[in-house]
């Protein structure tokens, strides 16, 4: 890498560091090419990215920027996964964690917040902004249907009693 692609690097991962709204760091040691490939694709599923940055760049990078406090977890080999839902990348990180021993969370960002591992794995248990979409949408649905419900009630109890009425005068 030349100078000047160091300075476009350092340029785009700052960008990142500004405008995602969260950052993992972990560890990768000893995982295989098919793994990491394996990574990438879950994260780029989730709407995030994985990087693989040298330690020295990535902090040069965080100077300025919100997550500056995370520059002490850039030692060995280190990746960085980051995305705009602030649970994606965490998300996907831990799982694929919990799943593969070789790759261990450091910590990361979300904003201007800097998380150690435990953080990071709290922030993969929330659920993510698609979801509580889902969740806010079904609970404004939720009393609409129960007004529904009670308008067409006394309707449906008049036409039980019609019909009670009808097989009465049927059967005599």
């Amino acid at each position: 890498m030349d100078r000047a692609e160091k300075r476009e690097f350092v340029t785009a991962l700052s960008d990142v560091f500004k405008s995602t709204g969260s950052v993992v760091v972990a560890h990768y040691a000893g995982l295989t090419v098919a793994e990491m490939t394996d990574l990438r694709s879950k994260m780029r599923a989730a709407g995030g990215t994985v990087k693989v940055a040298k330690n020295r760049l990535a902090v040069i990078a965080l100077q300025g920027t919100d997550s500056e406090g995370m520059k002490d977890l850039f030692k060995g080999q280190t990746l960085i996964a980051y995305a705009d839902d602030p649970v994606a990348a965490p998300k996907v990180a831990a799982d694929f964690a919990k799943a593969n021993d070789k790759l261990v969370i450091l910590g990361g960002a979300m904003g201007a917040s800097v998380l150690n591992a435990d953080g990071v794995k709290a922030l993969a248990t929330m659920p993510s902004l698609d979801e509580l979409r889902a969740r806010l949408v079904g609970m404004i649905q939720t009393p609409a249907t129960r007004i529904a419900a009670v308008v067409n009630a006394p309707a449906g109890n008049l036409a039980r009693v019609f019909g009670a009425y009808a097989r009465k005068d049927e059967a005599a």
